[in-house]
């Protein structure tokens, strides 16, 4: 697990960013996969945003790259760290950010006691996704238009049936975006950001208006451009 620590003796919350991967593989996962390096500029992103909170960042290392069913091992390393994290930091909410196959994964452990919020970024999702276990949490989703390697439309459905559970659930459209976030990363950096502090005690306007709004626009938001 790769740490960004807080600057102050105290922590406050913990973020713990989960990078995608593969449908099947028992290859460990490494430093040079592109969702990988993806997460650590975004670490890197939320760390220089938060650090002087109490806020410590941490990047998940799998040990495959493989959701491999039915074993899931993602799920199960997610709930190997959050155990690790409530031993630690007792007490402390834990802010989870998960890119595709690690979407997937945040939002099947938010049933953890300590996680507080989840964003998934271009999640991969399956029809009949379990929802229920979001009750309690507040969920932020975000998904390219042109995304070709994992479903918008699903994603979309799965916000409409979280929404039934925690109505602290709000979708973006990444307009012209695909799959590695790569164009429009600003926006998508910006849109991290901006809900680590929001779910780190400062209200952002853009999550909460669109939390605010009603199905299917809430769940349908386009991500504004040039986002700070």
């Amino acid at each position: 697990m790769r740490t960004w620590p807080s600057r102050r003796d105290s922590t406050t919350a913990v973020v713990l960013l989960l990078p995608g991967g593969k449908a099947s593989s028992t290859s460990p996962s490494t430093a040079k996969h592109l969702t990988v390096r993806r997460m650590v500029a975004l670490a890197s992103a939320v760390h220089l945003t938060v650090r002087d909170r109490g806020v410590a960042v941490r990047l998940l290392r799998y040990r495959f790259r493989g959701w491999n069913a039915p074993d899931l091992d993602p799920v199960r390393d997610a709930r190997w760290a959050l155990g690790e994290f409530r031993r630690d930091f007792p007490g402390v909410p834990i802010i989870l950010v998960g890119h595709s196959m690690g979407g997937r994964a945040a939002l099947r452990v938010a049933d953890d006691p300590a996680v507080s919020a989840v964003c998934a970024l271009a999640p991969w999702i399956e029809p009949g996704e379990p929802v229920a276990q979001l009750a309690g949490t507040e969920v932020v989703i975000a998904h390219g238009s042109a995304d070709r390697w994992t479903s918008p439309r699903t994603s979309y459905e799965f916000a409409v049936r979280a929404r039934g559970i925690t109505s602290s659930t709000c979708r973006f459209t990444v307009d012209g975006s695909g799959h590695a976030m790569l164009r429009r990363v600003g926006d998508w950096t910006a849109l991290v950001r901006r809900f680590v502090l929001h779910a780190t005690g400062t209200p952002d306007a853009l999550i909460r208006d669109a939390t605010d709004t009603p199905s299917p626009q809430g769940l349908r938001v386009p991500l504004p451009r040039g986002l700070r």
